[in-house]
């Protein structure tokens, strides 16, 4: 008679299983609420065990993330969630580790400490909240804040030239670089999903709404009204067209993307850029990085998806080598051996 007992069937996880007994305390309204709600659709579908996730954060409206989701959680300190999430990561390569971040938290004190995290290409995953605007302080501009915009430390009108997260994770590297909006929940679901897929660092803008301190940020391109003319999702293998029949595409004119009207130009369409986030390089996806209303239309999707070693994997790869080497160390070992000094 076999006695042998099969392991447990677990079963397979829901949105509920992320929700928290926590109060979610953010503004009425606020975006924060749709990508929560996002995230919370999401996990459940990426089939990791529930005890796999960790979310990192630093400080900010956003940074509260951890305390609404039913996973491991670390609400760091301003700007540092990447060097922590780097820590953790590194100290356990089977975890799932997302980090999320604000405009301000991320681009401002965290900026160096981001930068690092994306050029060293850890496989974390980064969501940036990017409502133009610091929220938690009530209302100072942003480094993302539009030029003129006027606010409690601006009133005569910001004169800073904003930082555009997507150049900035192109620049810095980044494997995996895409944008999304917080109106669209099946969008951002379809991104978090291809960021945690994508081997190595990834790195995703989310156009949020705060609706206490910068209402409407985004409606230029995003509002209902706006969002077929205004808005281009990158589609890979397809040509880059938007509007409500696709009647408008873009093409190169020169060195420049420019706008053709396809019902106007029929055979322009053979001459429409083709969306390729794999093969078409860090220029491409540095255009379409800069691609913003009211001159071109502003893509959402993914700018660029490219494969290199992770650091997480590489720095496991070194100590499996020196202890193959060299063997396991005592504390002693550590503490007395390489340059250390004796003092009488």
């Amino acid at each position: 008679m076999n006695t042998t007992l099969e392991p447990p069937v677990a079963a397979p996880l829901s949105r509920k299983d992320f929700v928290p007994p926590n109060d979610v305390r953010w503004c009425p309204g606020c975006g924060d609420y749709a990508i929560l709600n996002a995230i919370q659709r999401t996990f459940p579908e990426l089939g990791v065990p529930k005890e796999k996730f960790v979310i990192v954060s630093g400080i900010g409206c956003s940074s509260r993330f951890p305390y609404y989701m039913e996973t491991y959680g670390f609400h760091s300190i301003h700007g540092r969630a990447p060097t922590v999430a780097t820590g953790v990561k590194v100290a356990n390569p089977d975890l799932s580790v997302w980090v999320v971040t604000g405009d301000g938290d991320g681009l401002s004190i965290g900026g160096n400490h981001l930068l690092h995290a994306l050029r060293r290409n850890v496989n974390i995953k980064v969501l940036l909240f990017n409502n133009r605007i610091y929220g938690l302080t009530k209302g100072q501009y942003s480094p993302t804040s539009p030029v003129g915009i006027k606010t409690k430390t601006t009133p005569l009108g910001a004169i800073d030239y904003p930082v555009n997260p997507l150049l900035f994770a192109i620049a810095s590297e980044a494997t995996f670089v895409a944008r999304t909006v917080d109106s669209n929940v099946k969008h951002m679901t379809e991104i978090f999903k291809a960021a945690h897929e994508h081997e190595g660092v990834a790195f995703v803008e989310i156009m949020q709404n705060c609706v206490i301190f910068n209402d409407g940020t985004w409606d230029s391109v995003a509002a209902r009204e706006n969002r077929d003319s205004q808005l281009i999702y990158l589609e890979a293998g397809q040509p880059l067209r938007f509007g409500a029949k696709k009647e408008k595409g873009i093409r190169i004119k020169g060195f420049q993307p420019e706008v053709v009207a396809l019902d106007e130009q029929p055979d322009a369409v053979k001459e429409l850029l083709v969306h390729d986030p794999v093969n078409n390089g860090a220029l491409y996806a540095e255009m379409l990085a800069r691609m913003v209303w009211p001159e071109l239309p502003t893509p959402v999707g993914i700018l660029r998806n490219v494969l290199l070693p992770t650091y997480d994997t590489l720095v496991t790869e070194q100590m499996n080598q020196a202890i193959k080497r060299s063997g396991v160390p005592t504390l002693e070992q550590i503490l007395n051996g390489g340059d250390t000094w004796k003092v009488e």
